[in-house]
């Protein structure tokens, strides 16, 4: 089991049952996913643009990213529908825990002039979104190898009902928020 997992059922679990007063365990707010995306504008033009972001998503989260497709055609943008967008990659389960262990105490801490996550990246349901301007702050990715400097989203989601539930679940879990 997961070092965060287990913090989670034997510290946070009872920390936002007695903040929150829930009466059962199941209302407890828990993560359910986490969806790693990167958007590729470029692969209209150049197809191995598609290669190297599949390639980083894969060292990343140690899965095969699937090709996003552009629903409809947008003329403006020489976009026909179809063609490849992006990739992203959903983790669920001890790659979900591991993961956000790794962003919270490694490739955050190594952004350039970090000074914590936004506080109002939150959707309304309790889903924070997040985004990282380059890779190169994961360890896995290996300056040399990547091809272009790309930036992802990373979107966690939540059982919790309300943004305010949610952000103290993710606090508990050491999301390193800003201050205010």
């Amino acid at each position: 089991m997961s070092r965060l997992k287990e913090t989670y059922r034997q510290e946070i679990v009872p920390i936002l049952t007695q903040e929150f007063g829930y009466r059962n365990l199941m209302e407890v707010p828990r993560l359910v996913k986490i969806v790693v995306n990167i958007g590729l504008g470029e692969a209209l033009q150049d197809a191995k643009a598609l290669d190297g972001a599949t390639h980083d998503l894969r060292a990343i989260t140690g899965q095969q990213p699937i090709i996003t497709r552009a629903r409809k055609s947008i003329a403006s943008f020489k976009l026909r529908e179809g063609m490849a967008v992006g990739a992203k990659v959903t983790l669920r389960g001890r790659r979900m825990y591991d993961l956000l262990d790794r962003l919270v105490n490694v490739t955050l801490p190594r952004q350039r002039d970090f000074r914590g996550v936004p506080r109002d990246a939150f959707d309304g349901r309790g889903n924070y979104t997040l985004g990282l301007e380059e890779q190169l702050a994961w360890p896995e990715i290996e300056y040399d190898s990547i091809d272009k400097v790309r930036g992802m989203e990373i979107t966690i989601v939540t059982t919790a009902d309300t943004d305010e539930e949610a952000r103290r679940l993710l606090a508990l879990l050491g999301m390193p928020f800003e201050r205010v």
